[in-house]
């Protein structure tokens, strides 16, 4: 079976299956893929529509087909000589509901459970009431509406005899040991004398065990109907809506090891780890090894059948030991490859999905093969703005939405306000804990927990990444510049006595070793700061900067997405040479991608968003145009009114990014649904931005003025044309990008990652517009008729044009893969004219060199064509340097043709005279013997 070479990622789900999978193996051998990259394939909730609220990571989910479909999948694939890569959640798993068998079990038996320990759980809080006891935030009104209203139900399972309370789809175990409280008011003998055995549980240490004679005692009773009858009156007593029945339901509710509570109580007082701030969503302890063991058996047992060749980690940034964790599993892997079949792939691969800050190099000693490849989305999406446009497009945003803050900053306020509001109980969590290590010592015992606070809010809003890495041996130097960053603007906004708890804390969070410590207590206290720290500093920040700082500061909403550095409108060509020679040094068979599930916009609106920031001022003059023409569509509302100004630009922003070439407006069908993916992505910006709408108090009336606005936008007949000549003109810069983006990705090092769909025009949205079904169908038939991709460019809007590029250049890899998966990487000098809309590089291994030219910022240059091809003449004199070249034959992997380098130079008008970009392999050795 060949290495992993390229992959595509496929979103699985009731309504796309592994058979379903299965089915289309033959169409992406065809198009190159060496490797189907899924979504997660453990079972989790029924109806998932995309895996990651895991149930049961002990099974293969029976609604994608289960283990015999996988089965069926992997024979499939290796007929192709293709392989699998799973996403596996570590992190965290689906709890609620009532189909957690482990979350389940907690709630039942409380801290006797054996899988107490799988989760993050503080059965310590300070708050009286939660003392040994879980939080449980589901319900939809206050605690006393719900148990009054009736809405909280007693009922017996009357296969497993488990006493529960249902609320809506929630289910919440009774404990066993408090059995009795229920059956000593049964009106019959059988389920009276009952109680007492029950009872007698709360004495026993083998209570977990010894229950099952219990519950067989009871099956025996019910087999007479009069019992079961009997038990049928039982549970009437416990009638919430009864005076009588609510005081019985209460009583039985406050003697379980959880406290039922209103959902919006959740983000102030939860006592338990969760993934960001989804409640339903809960933290694993996979430090643990009984956790990572019952956690990972699957997986490394699919990986030592032969059947899995990688695992991408997901939010591993969530973890409390991220090297720790890729460290084991790396040892575990190790052990599995020693029992794989023969021909198996040698080496198994980790991806880790890891936000990587601007300037944040990704630690070397994990034992991973890289990320999941959101740097590489950053760096094409940043080279393709035009630094031309960031002034005049942000004096825009500034007067249009009269917010002032850059982007920084922005980030700073929506940090503060995520502190304060969706993640307060993680901070009051963390402020603990660091109060816990103050008091330990007699130096620091008058530290107070409120100063605590206030030097951590400030550390943590002036923190510029995701999180550090600091462990029993205190902080990696890699992390200390960043940490630092972090510590000099929070002594910026502090008073000097509580800068002076900040240098404790950082101390305290890894700056002295924890090993270090003086006894044992301090150590681990030391060691759980850390921990709780490094865990709340990452949805922090994702919270902040993705899902608010974005939706907030957007001179050009393309550069908000997730993995981007959103201070930075644009790249040179220099700085993206330099991180993908930095990649080839240090993780060069990490994933490289320009499209993900998690993306906020598709790879080719971005495309056309950055062609946008090229005509910056002719789209300021037309936003000013517009916005008064519109005057009539907004409505006054009392807050201000709707849409807000800010909102309105982005929207605009949005429109012309997503406006497909092939949609017009007189296909009133076609708008339509336009006009539906747009107002599905319209609702969950504004929440996201937290400013006239959210997630928690969404406001209707804003929202469905916003939509009223967005539709009259679309059906008026004075903008509605100018806002699709608008996006017209996009579209042969925007369809030259996103040509250029997926030359780069599937020649850069790095081993390129293709999103479902996207060999086609990706004109998608948030999610779940990204997840859409894909037309297999349609894809299928247009490369089984595809000739080569110049020949495309005549029809180009159709997206074929770019699928016959991923095909020839995943050719390419399927014939070099030495090239690509070993190949050095050298920057080219552009001299001439137009030689800053270029970028150039070689990629050499052994006799075989690869040149990549491709264009950029060209929107002026395309004048007039008809296709997204510059026209030679425009390249004028530009010329690439190959330094050391002369009499060499190149040939043009895309067109066939050969071209001779006659000196050191090339003409870019020869490079790129028959298609948007140039690649060409030679053998230089042959070429020398010649």
């Amino acid at each position: 079976m060949s290495e992993i070479r390229a992959t595509v990622r496929l979103q699985f789900h009731s309504g796309f299956t592994l058979d379903d999978a299965a089915e289309w193996v033959g169409y992406y051998a065809r198009l190159g893929i060496s490797h189907v990259y899924a979504s997660p394939l453990q079972m989790s909730r029924a109806g998932s529509p995309h895996g990651y609220d895991g149930i049961d990571p002990t099974r293969i989910d029976p609604e994608l087909g289960g283990e015999a479909a996988l089965e069926r999948l992997v024979a499939r694939l290796r007929e192709h000589d293709m392989g699998l890569i799973l996403d596996i959640v570590p992190n965290h798993v689906a709890v609620g509901g009532s189909q957690n068998p482990w979350w389940q079990d907690v709630l039942a038996w409380g801290r006797a459970s054996p899988y107490a320990g799988f989760f993050d759980i503080d059965w310590h809080s300070p708050d009286p009431l939660l003392a040994g006891k879980l939080l449980l935030p589901f319900l939809g009104i206050p605690y006393a509406d719900a148990l009054h209203g009736g809405d909280l139900v007693l009922r017996l399972d009357p296969a497993a005899l488990r006493f529960h309370v249902t609320y809506h789809e929630h289910r919440f175990p009774v404990d066993p040991r408090r059995y009795g409280d229920i059956l000593r008011l049964a009106e019959h003998a059988a389920l009276w004398d009952l109680a007492p055995r029950f009872d007698a549980l709360q004495r026993r240490d083998d209570a977990y065990t010894a229950v099952a004679e219990c519950r067989r005692e009871l099956r025996q009773a019910l087999a007479d109907p009069a019992v079961g009858q009997a038990l049928e009156n039982l549970l009437t007593l416990f009638d919430g809506s009864t005076r009588g029945g609510a005081i019985r339901l209460h009583d039985l509710l406050e003697q379980q090891a959880y406290r039922l509570a209103w959902w919006r109580t959740g983000a102030d007082a939860i006592n338990w780890r969760r993934f960001f701030d989804i409640t339903e969503l809960g933290g694993l302890r996979i430090e643990r090894p009984e956790v990572f063991e019952a956690v990972h058996a699957l997986p490394l047992r699919l990986v030592e059948q032969g059947w899995v060749d990688g695992l991408r980690v997901d939010h591993v940034d969530g973890l409390a030991d991220p090297r720790g964790y890729c460290r084991r599993l790396r040892a575990r892997l190790g052990e599995c490859q020693k029992r794989r079949p023969p021909g198996a792939v040698r080496h198994v691969a980790i991806f880790v999905e890891k936000i990587v800050a601007a300037d944040e190099p990704l630690h070397r000693d994990w034992g991973i093969d890289g990320t999941t490849g959101y740097e590489l989305m950053n760096a094409v999406s940043a080279l393709q703005h035009d630094p031309a446009g960031a002034e005049p497009l942000g004096d825009l945003w500034r007067q249009v939405s009269g917010r002032k803050e850059d982007f920084p900053t922005e980030v700073r306020l929506a940090r503060r306000e995520v502190l304060t509001t969706l993640l307060t109980s993680e901070f009051e969590t963390c402020a603990r804990a660091l109060h816990a290590v103050a008091r330990h010592s007699l130096a620091t015992r008058d530290i107070t927990l409120a100063a605590v606070r206030r030097a951590l809010t400030a550390l943590i809003v002036h923190f510029p990444i995701y999180r550090t890495y600091a462990d029993d041996g205190g902080r990696p130097e890699l992390d200390a510049p960043f940490f630092d960053q972090a510590m000099a603007g929070a002594r910026g906004e502090l008073s000097p006595p509580d800068a002076e708890v900040l240098a404790w804390l950082e101390r305290w969070l890894g700056g002295e070793a924890p090993a270090d410590a003086p006894d044992a207590e301090e150590r681990w206290l030391r060691q759980r700061a850390i921990t709780r720290f490094q865990q709340l500093t990452s949805p922090v920040a994702a919270k902040a900067v993705e899902d608010t700082a974005g939706y907030r500061s957007a001179a050009l909403i393309s550069r908000n997405d997730v993995g981007f550095d959103g201070e930075h409108f644009s790249h040179s060509p220099r700085w993206f040479h330099d991180t993908n020679a930095w990649r080839e040094r240090h993780f060069p068979h990490g994933l490289v991608t320009t499209a993900t599930h998690d993306h906020k916009r598709g790879e080719d609106v971005r495309a056309r968003l950055a062609a946008l920031s090229e005509h910056a001022g002719a789209f300021a003059t037309r936003v000013e145009r517009w916005r008064e023409l519109a005057a009539p569509l907004r409505q006054a509302l009392p807050d201000g009114t709707a849409p807000s100004p800010g909102d309105e630009l982005i929207l605009y922003q949005v429109l012309l990014g997503a406006w497909p070439p092939t949609i017009e407006r007189d296909d009133t069908d076609a708008m339509q649904r336009f006009a539906e993916r747009l107002a599905q992505w319209q609702q969950k910006a504004l929440r996201e931005a937290k400013l006239r709408t959210h997630w928690l108090w969404p406001d209707e009336d804003y929202e469905s003025a916003c939509r009223s606005y967005l539709e009259a936008l679309l059906a008026s007949p004075e903008l509605s044309p100018e806002l699709e000549a608008a996006a017209r003109e996009l579209d042969l810069s925007g369809a030259l990008n996103g040509l250029a983006q997926t030359a780069l990705r599937l020649t850069v090092p790095g081993v390129p990652d293709l999103y479902q769909g996207c060999e086609f025009w990706d004109y998608s949205l948030v999610d779940p517009d990204n997840r859409r079904p894909i037309d297999h169908v349609a894809r299928q038939a247009a490369l089984a008729a595809a000739s080569d991709p110049a020949a495309a460019l005549a029809h180009w809007q159709d997206g074929h044009v770019k699928q016959g590029l991923i095909a020839r250049l995943l050719g390419l890899r399927h014939d070099w893969p030495e090239l690509f998966r070993h190949g050095d990487y050298l920057p080219l000098a552009v001299e001439g004219e137009q030689g800053e809309r270029l970028v150039a590089f070689l990629r050499s291994h052994g006799d075989r060199q690869l040149l990549v030219v491709v264009p950029r910022l060209c929107a002026a240059l395309l004048a007039g064509s008809e296709q997204p091809l510059v026209p030679p003449s425009c390249w004028s004199d530009t010329r690439v340097y190959l330094p050391g070249e002369t009499g060499a034959a190149w040939q043009n992997v895309l067109t066939g043709t050969t071209l001779g380098v006659r000196n050191e130079h090339v003409a870019v008008e020869e490079l790129l005279d028959a298609f948007p970009v140039g690649i060409y392999l030679r053998n230089r050795y042959r070429h020398r013997e010649s």
